[in-house]
């Protein structure tokens, strides 16, 4: 087979027209139209932002802000060492395989995950009220679990909050529930989580309404809950019967501590790992490096948000105006 020849983008309206096309083919019909922010493609000066299905990813020389992945401070992918070593070791072992899994997963995965999450003392599991199941990723267990609502539990309403995942409506748009509603989170001017308004919009929702809820290093902003106020939304869900759903995708990532992050989701359900420490440590150097470098430079403004937040996202504060090396929104990943 010939080796296909590709011929170099000649322009900046070139480029973005094969994103449009790209995007628009993969695009769910009822999306809103691509937001593009042009810029000069010779030095990687643009934005290209989706609400869903996907998003292009921003590289600055050979860093990126847009991925919520992980790098090191060269700006290559690390994983962690326990992983590998893991994965060694299976690797070498007789009884490696590639049989099939069964539906619900590998049973030392369902036996030793639920624990790691709900607490080995936890009362639910014990009791037998929860167990685990094994699936391809974090957005099919999302997906598993919304429909698994619509279908048996009859949910139609969702909540998520205004900035979130992308995936997130799509993810449980396409799993059968009809009503996608928001609840506020971010405030621009305090550059914190919007409490009042988020509690005022939940205590707005219907009755039976599922409410997803990140429970550590909010994905995007990275602004968390205090406990004093998870104990109040647990207040409100539990006065207006609704479903809380909880994704706990950044487990340790928020404080370096597994126990500490999981503590949202052991309240609600009591209620009704070194090498990550290495990760968390540097994502808090850089935090404090970047706050420092803006203020040694005299950037107009309290930066202190920038150390307050947590996990590998932030929002800046900054807005559309300033929007050559990061989101509309003010986003960038770490």
């Amino acid at each position: 087979m010939a080796t296909p020849h590709f011929q170099p983008l000649e322009n900046n309206q070139e480029f973005l027209d094969v994103i449009d096309v790209c995007m628009k083919d993969n695009a769910d019909k009822s999306e809103q139209k691509i937001d593009l922010i042009p810029g000069d493609i010779t030095t990687t000066k643009f934005v290209v932002r989706l609400k869903f299905p996907a998003m292009a990813t921003l590289l600055i020389g050979q860093n990126s802000i847009s991925r919520g992945t992980y790098r090191d401070e060269n700006g290559k992918p690390w994983v962690l060492p326990c992983v590998l070593r893991i994965e060694n070791e299976m690797l070498r072992s007789a009884t490696y395989n590639h049989e099939y899994v069964l539906f619900l997963g590998l049973d030392l995965f369902k036996e030793l995950v639920p624990p790691l999450v709900l607490g080995e003392n936890s009362s639910a599991l014990k009791s037998g009220r929860a167990f685990g199941i094994q699936t391809a990723s974090g957005t099919c267990a999302l997906r598993i679990g919304a429909e698994l609502l619509v279908r048996h539990a009859k949910y139609t309403t969702f909540y998520t909050s205004v900035q979130t995942w992308d995936q997130h409506e799509a993810t449980f748009l396409y799993a059968g529930f009809s009503n996608s509603r928001q609840y506020r989170y971010w405030d621009p001017v305090k550059r914190g989580v919007d409490f009042d308004g988020m509690m005022q919009d939940i205590r707005q929702a219907p009755e039976n309404s599922v409410i997803v809820l990140q429970a550590c290093a909010h994905n995007p902003t990275g602004c968390d809950l205090t406990k004093e106020q998870w104990i109040k939304v647990a207040d409100v869900v539990q006065e207006k019967k609704l479903y809380p759903f909880f994704d706990i995708a950044y487990q340790g990532f928020a404080s370096g501590d597994m126990e500490e992050d999981a503590w949202p989701v052991r309240y609600f359900v009591d209620r009704g790992l070194e090498t990550i420490q290495v990760m968390v440590k540097r994502l808090q150097a850089v935090r404090q490096g970047l706050k420092q470098r803006l203020e040694k430079l005299g950037t107009p403004g309290n930066w202190n948000h920038i150390t307050a937040q947590t996990g590998m996202f932030s929002f800046t504060g900054l807005t559309s105006k300033y929007a050559l090396w990061h989101f509309r929104d003010g986003n960038i990943n770490r």
